[in-house]
């Protein structure tokens, strides 16, 4: 008597599967259909209903790109103002709101950073990082009768040139020779320029008063633009030597630090080996904090992202309200045309129709509408910001994530917007719908 063999496959289950999966195929073509003649039957009612999805949508695009473009910017304008490779050692060199109390603490713990410390650095790490010492004062700067208010003066070493990437348009920086001799020599900025010697000449050789003195511009820096609203370009850098001599020691300064590029030491060991020289300095024991605050672009672009990233927590939910308004429309429009198409509705389910098929089919309308206003509202939005970054220079970028999570929650919205009409349509009563008016 022959075996069965119970592991083989059933013919009839196999046939089942797949004329399940042609009907569902067929019915979904058919629903899909059905959802598309039903919108371009009514299409001003169709185009105003997804107005509010698409305002919604292209409001997201048009947030998700100005945050994205300002962290762009940020980074950028980090990398020029501060340098990618640089760190900055300060009694305090916090980014973010500090108290009053922990701006107290610092000062009463930390220890300020002047000439005394910068040379140790020198003797002690500088083979193999270059330093710079750097301050900062705001003048009025003069030339005959024009003046520059709130220009900032710094104060640095020549080698800060290499440490903080700055790029020079035009001219040059100044010498480790003329630093040593308190040269009274400037690279200025564009806006300074502007002020100080319009007309659009060079003004390299000429003289302008930094306190009553006259300095030569040597150098002309590349335009930086603004950060946070404050132009980096009404600025100019002279020798440090130099501006100890007009401005006096002072209390303080920073340090700026930076790997030489042939020491094949990295930011962080650069920075780790400092930190260690200055706390041998300060006599500190084991288990102590550094009686010194550090700065470096990552800790500077960390804090940005975390900025960013309230403000897209507390703006993005906002504006995706809109959608939710848009949604609530959609049903309201689903709910009024189930009931324009009550006796049709009759007249399917008496020929045959189940309820998933009328289900289908106003879910599939309702997630259509939802899904176009969400596309026309990704192109739009994304067009807006095309436009607005050509005509107002500023720095906007079409995020991915924001497109989506867009077409998503638009997705999504046409789905709950459509399955409470669609759900009712499927419950009708054949008999009660076919005496419909």
């Amino acid at each position: 008597m022959p075996s069965l063999d119970m592991t083989a496959p059933v013919p009839h289950a196999q046939t089942r599967a797949g004329s399940a999966r042609v009907r569902f195929s067929y019915e979904f073509a058919s629903a899909l259909s059905l959802a598309w003649d039903s919108i371009k039957s009514h299409k001003m009612r169709s185009f105003l209903t997804l107005l509010g999805v698409i305002i919604g949508v292209a409001s997201v695009i048009l947030v998700g790109s100005a945050i994205d473009g300002m962290g762009v910017y940020a980074e950028e304008s980090t990398a020029k103002a501060f340098g990618s490779q640089s760190f900055m050692i300060s009694q305090i060199a916090t980014v973010g709101n500090m108290t009053r109390k922990q701006r107290f603490e610092k000062q009463r713990y930390n220890r300020p950073m002047k000439m005394d410390e910068e040379r140790y650095l020198q003797s002690a790490n500088g083979e193999h990082t270059l330093w710079s010492g750097y301050r900062q004062s705001q003048i009025t700067a003069k030339r005959e009768n024009l003046v520059s208010e709130e220009t900032s003066i710094i104060g640095a070493s020549a080698d800060l040139v290499e440490i903080r990437d700055i790029v020079i348009d035009s001219g040059r920086f100044f010498t480790p020779a003329e630093e040593q001799n308190s040269a009274f020599v400037a690279v200025i900025g564009d806006d300074l320029r502007n002020n100080l010697f319009p007309g659009g000449g060079s003004p390299l050789g000429r003289t302008f008063k930094i306190q009553g003195n006259d300095f030569t511009v040597i150098g002309m820096q590349e335009r930086l633009g603004s950060s946070f609203g404050r132009s980096q370009d009404n600025s100019a850098y002279i020798p440090l030597t130099t501006f100890n001599r007009l401005f006096g020691s002072g209390r303080g300064m920073s340090i700026f630090g930076r790997p030489r590029p042939d020491s094949g030491l990295t930011m962080n060991q650069s920075l780790d080996l400092a930190r260690v020289t200055l706390r041998n300095k300060f006599h500190q024991k084991p288990g102590e904090p550094d009686r010194f605050d550090v700065l470096t672009p990552d800790a500077i672009r960390g804090f940005v992202d975390d900025l960013l990233k309230l403000v897209a927590a507390i703006v993005v939910p906002v504006t995706l309200i809109s959608l939710v308004v848009g949604g609530i429309v959609i049903m309201n429009i689903m709910l009024v045309s189930v009931t324009e198409r009550t006796r049709e509705i009759g007249i399917r389910k008496s020929l045959g129709a189940r309820r998933s098929d009328i289900l289908m089919q106003i879910l599939i309308e309702s997630v259509i509408m939802a899904s176009a206003g969400g596309f026309l509202g990704v192109v739009i939005g994304a067009s807006l910001t095309a436009v607005l970054t050509v005509a107002l220079g500023v720095t906007l970028r079409v995020s991915p994530f924001y497109v989506l999570l867009s077409i998503f929650v638009s997705g999504a919205v046409g789905v709950a917007s459509g399955w409470y009409p669609a759900s009712k349509a499927s419950k009708l009563d054949p008999i009660v719908a076919l005496r419909a008016e």
